[in-house]
Formats: C-alpha cells, structure tokens, sequence
C-alpha cells in the first residue's frame, strides 16, 4: 500500500434538508490520533493495512475487511499496526440513524468493536465510495440507514422491531407515486415516513419488499426513462440532466449507462442517425 498519507472528507445528507453524515476516507503510514471522542457512532472499514485502536482499556486491530465500531463518547486513538500503515472509509453516524428498526429502549451496544461481517463491510465501503463521489439525499437517505439497522440487528445488543408490516404494497406505491410527482426535488423519506404514520425503516422495507430496489434506484431508473423521451426528441445531455433530476450531466451519465449500457450521448447519436437513415 504506497502513496503518501492523506484525508479526505465529503458530507451527504439524509434528505432534502435532512440531518448530514459526514463520510471520511483516509489512509495513513504514519498518523497516530491523539486520544478523543465523538458524539455519534464511528462505524469505519478498514480497507487496507492493519490499524490498532486503544479502546475501552486495551487495544483492538483492524484489518482489510474488518468493520470497527466505536461508541459515542467513548476515547479512543488509532494508528497503523502495520509498516505499510492503513486504509479506511468512516462514517459518523447519530445515534437515532442506528435505533430505527430496533425497539429503541436504548442505544445500541456493541460488545465487540471489530466485527467479521463480509458482505456487510462490502456494502458499506460501496455506499460509502458512492456517495463521497454523489451525495445525493435520496440516495444517502435510501442506503445509509439500511445498512446502519443492519449493523445494529445483526451485531448489537439491540432487539430487532417488529417486521410485520400490513399493506406494504399500498406504501410502496404511494412512495413510488410521490418520488415521480416531485423528481425534481423529491421529499425526504423521512418526510413520507411521517405522513404514512411509519418509521423510515419500514417505509424503506416496504417498498424494497414490493419494488425490488430501494426509492433511490427506482427513481433514478425512472429519471433515466424521462431522459431517453428529451434525447430522442434532440436536446443535449447536460440540458436534460437537470430537467429531469440529476445533479448534473456526470449523474446522468453514471445512472444512463447503469440502466442501458450506454452514455447519454451514445446513445442521443445512434436515435438520431436512425431517424436520418430512414428518412425517405
């Protein structure tokens, strides 16, 4: 693991309005933190190297794969355990993101701060990566709490909420319906949330469950339908990006070519030369 050390912060909110989380990627050879604490929930994965922690009295190691949480509150440093130093993507997370979908009698507690949990370590070093590059709110808002009520479920001390959820369909298209009216700014889940009287956990598992993929996906699969109707009729990529949603043309594109294989403008060129060729 080579290159010289370096941090990097990036913010994506939960939400239009919604709370932030802040997201850190970093990697160090050298770096040792002073002992400190935070408020919220450090939940990092290591991604590179071996990483040691003074925690709760003694000394914990992280490494490629592994996922390290720390408590709000409590000190801790951190430092390579390793000559070729570390690698890690964290995120800060407040403690109410890591209750929903719990019964939320308490914070949840974690008994081991390193946890072996591959696929779960997988998903977040890629919501992590994704949103760094694109905090869009939706997104951050569909994938971030997911994946933190997993963490608690799977590994706290934490009891599971109930999962049972009469008329899940009828939630999941009322979200579907509201995300189509308003692409252009949609409302905060945690917003629909309220107004179905649900928590954004089940609103979530509602519409995952009767959808398939999470609010982002289906609205941005959407976005991308609305796009090929303003391509075909000849306007450029970079006006249709924020006509139909996307932050800018680089969002379009990444989205486009995830659903159809092709960029905007591939795909703008061969309509068009279709249309040309079959003129009479």
């Amino acid at each position: 693991m080579g290159g010289r050390e370096q941090a990097r912060w990036a913010r994506a909110r939960l939400g239009r309005c919604g709370p932030p989380v802040d997201l850190l990627t970093a990697r160090f050879a050298r770096h040792e933190y002073a002992p400190h604490a935070h408020a919220e929930y450090t939940v990092g994965v290591t991604v590179g190297g071996l990483e040691t922690i003074a925690y709760r009295g003694g000394r914990i190691v992280s490494g490629p794969g592994s996922i390290a949480v720390l408590e709000p509150g409590e000190m801790h440093t951190g430092g390579p355990a390793a000559p070729e130093g570390y690698a890690y993507r964290a995120l800060y997370a407040a403690p109410a993101l890591l209750t929903d979908g719990t019964d939320g009698r308490r914070p949840p507690h974690f008994r081991e701060p390193v946890l072996d949990d591959p696929e779960l370590a997988a998903a977040l070093r890629r919501a992590h990566t994704d949103l760094s590059t694109h905090p869009d709110p939706l997104e951050a808002e569909s994938r971030l709490p997911w994946l933190l009520t997993a963490l608690t479920r799977r590994h706290s001390t934490a009891r599971a909420g109930d999962d049972t959820l009469p008329g899940a369909g009828h939630i999941a298209r009322t979200v579907r319906d509201r995300l189509a009216d308003e692409l252009l700014a949609p409302p905060s889940l945690a917003a629909l949330a309220a107004d179905l009287g649900l928590s954004r956990y089940q609103l979530l598992r509602a519409f995952r469950t009767t959808m398939g993929v999470p609010p982002y996906a289906w609205l941005a699969q959407y976005r991308v339908t609305r796009a090929r109707t303003l391509l075909e009729a000849g306007l450029r990529p970079a006006e249709v990006a924020g006509l139909v949603g996307f932050a800018d043309q680089a969002h379009l594109t990444r989205w486009f070519r995830r659903v159809l294989g092709v960029t905007p403008a591939a795909y703008r060129n061969s309509v068009r030369n279709s249309v040309q060729d079959s003129a009479p």
